[in-house]
């Protein structure tokens, strides 16, 4: 195949990276924490933690993986907190120490976390204690033999950490009563392996860095066995794309998408670890309020998030208080961007919202747009330095160029498999290495690549294929509407009919008005029959994607009066 892409690359950036570089994550991260000593690695609520100290605190952790939790080359370690400090000392110390790192979502039912558990055979859980009650139901039936408990406040510095967990606790009730005897404090741990020495492990471009779990929108969650080699290759790739327009040791970035999901993991964490970045830590993106009143403060280069949340962002009070003069690049992804929402951002900000694209099973960023956009084109960019993309058909084949069909991947950055499960992996990974990613779109003459879609989120009406991502873009342009999902409702004449349901920004639009805006914009079949309005916020993934799945089910269960099976 042909990279018609490699054409439209920016100056700089070559078509291949060079792997060799490093054999594995550890000496990425060990690197920078020689480099960039000094200079400030994470903060979080005010309190900055060097690059220096990282290495130090991540030490302590790995020896006591090692030497006091019994811990082997490969055994499986468990994070499950928000973004904290705590979070980079534990990840850097399991990856030093030869361990595997699961990230576990920390807002999971007790099914759900047994079942990672359980799939991942973890032997050791670091959680926050205010999900502690929710570990405790499950796990006595997990292969969990040590548990670390950690507060939110406990890497702040005193007094401030003394007062958040005291508040966190007393005053707003967000630590549920919870018992684990066997639990070992998160500062104790760091104590007792300080008094140790971390044993150097030789890990190898194979072995598995992370074990990142699927979201299981389509089913029970895969852990996709992400090696030390796809990080290392992601990290090179990435780097590559924006090495021409950031400065190593000098950006700052706001991390406010949580780091247990493979976007933040990647592009925030260890992309900007690698150029010794100063990273702004935000425990609850959903406080707004919190989030806005945090970028008044620091003087942040780059930004990255979600529609969702750049969405609520605008719609916040205080925004025009922010004073961005220092903003280089906000990057958005995980869920197609609307287009009412990247123009609202550029005229506030005077930045575009630069579009990317990637899956869990790719580490997972496999196009990005340039940097130097100038304004939302509306595509996901060019694929990657050393990636491959391809356009097929239903048989396999591969479509010319404008042609919609399955965005297909090659690179270095796919996973190995998922974990344990060779029959899913066969599903989407063939022999010769290329993943199917499930997602519809077409590439241009020029090798942009623009998302049309989730196949699975595909409505048809009366045979023609509708894309809820158009018509949700549609909807967001109007003025009146703050969020919407696009779904298919059984019709007795066309099969699938289109359905919006709607949050509103202000009160006092009709079903009838806004499918009249609709019909100023999109074909007779593309346009929704029906409006539903809803005054609570539409349910999200835990980085903000619309869930429209479950929003389907819900307005059936509504219909019918039976609860949809999933």
């Amino acid at each position: 195949m042909e990279r018609i892409w490699l054409k439209h690359y920016p100056s700089g950036v070559p078509a291949e990276v060079d792997l060799s570089r490093a054999a594995s994550l550890t000496d990425v991260l060990e690197q920078s924490c020689r480099r960039f000593a000094d200079l400030p690695a994470f903060s979080n609520m005010g309190t900055s933690m060097s690059y220096a100290e990282l290495d130090r605190r991540s030490r302590a952790f790995g020896a006591w993986l090692q030497q006091q939790a019994d811990l082997e080359r490969g055994d499986r370690v468990a994070l499950m907190m928000p973004n904290l400090l705590q979070y980079p000392v534990a990840m850097f110390g399991a990856l030093r120490a030869g361990m595997t790192v699961v990230n576990v979502n920390p807002l999971y039912t007790a099914r759900e976390l047994q079942h990672q558990l359980q799939d991942s055979g973890a032997k050791v859980i670091v959680v926050l204690e205010n999900f502690a009650h929710t570990l405790q139901e499950v796990l006595d039936r997990t292969a969990v033999r040590h548990v670390v408990s950690t507060r939110i406040g406990d890497m702040l510095s005193f007094p401030s950490g003394l007062v958040v967990n005291l508040a966190a606790k007393y005053l707003k009730g967000m630590v549920p009563s919870w018992h684990i005897p066997q639990a070992v404090e998160f500062a104790e741990a760091l104590a007792r392996g300080g008094r140790g020495t971390l044993r150097s492990v030789a890990v190898g471009p194979q072995d598995i860095a992370f074990l990142q779990y699927t979201g299981g929108t389509t089913g029970v969650p895969k852990g996709a066995m992400l090696t030390h080699a796809n990080m290392v290759a992601n990290l090179e790739q990435t780097a590559a794309w924006i090495g021409q327009n950031l400065r190593e040791g000098g950006e700052i970035i706001v991390t406010a998408l949580p780091l247990y999901h493979v976007f933040a993991l990647t592009t925030n964490l260890l992309t900007f670890f690698k150029l010794g970045a100063h990273n702004v830590l935000i425990t609850n993106p959903r406080d707004i309020d919190g989030l806005i009143k945090e970028l008044k403060r620091v003087p942040f280069t780059v930004i990255t998030g979600v529609n969702t949340l750049f969405n609520a962002m605008l719609n916040a009070p205080g925004i025009r208080e922010i004073n961005a003069g220092a903003l280089k690049v906000a990057v958005a992804g995980g869920m197609a961007v609307q287009r009412a929402v990247a123009d609202r951002w550029q005229q506030l900000f005077g930045v575009p919202l630069i579009e990317g694209y990637g899956l869990t099973e790719t580490s997972p960023i496999v196009c990005a747009n340039p940097l130097d956009t100038k304004a939302f084109e509306g595509s996901i960019g060019l694929p990657l330095p050393s990636t491959d993309v391809w356009i097929r058909d239903e048989q396999g084949g591969e479509l010319p160029v404008g042609e919609i069909g399955e965005i297909c991947v090659r690179g270095p950055q796919v996973m190995r498999g998922y974990w344990n499960n060779p029959e899913e992996t066969r599903n989407v990974l063939s022999a010769d290495r290329w993943l199917r990613t499930g997602d519809l779109g077409f590439m241009n003459e020029q090798g942009f690549v623009k998302l049309v879609d989730r196949r699975k989120d595909m409505i048809v009406v009366s045979g023609f294929k509708v894309f809820p991502n158009e018509i949700e873009d549609v909807a967001a342009a109007h003025p009146d509407v703050l969020e919407a999902a696009a779904i298919g409702v059984p019709n007795p004449h066309s099969g699938d009919a289109v359905a919006l349901v709607v949050v509103l920004r202000r009160p006092g639009l009709t079903a009838g008005d806004l499918i009249a805006h609709c019909r100023r914009h999109l074909t007779a079949y593309k346009v929704p029959q029906e409006v539903v309005f809803r005054d609570a916020p539409l349910p999200k993934t835990n980085i903000g994607k619309i869930l429209r799945r479950q929003i389907r089910d819900e307005e059936l269960a509504r219909r019918t009066g039976v609860v949809a099976v999933s």
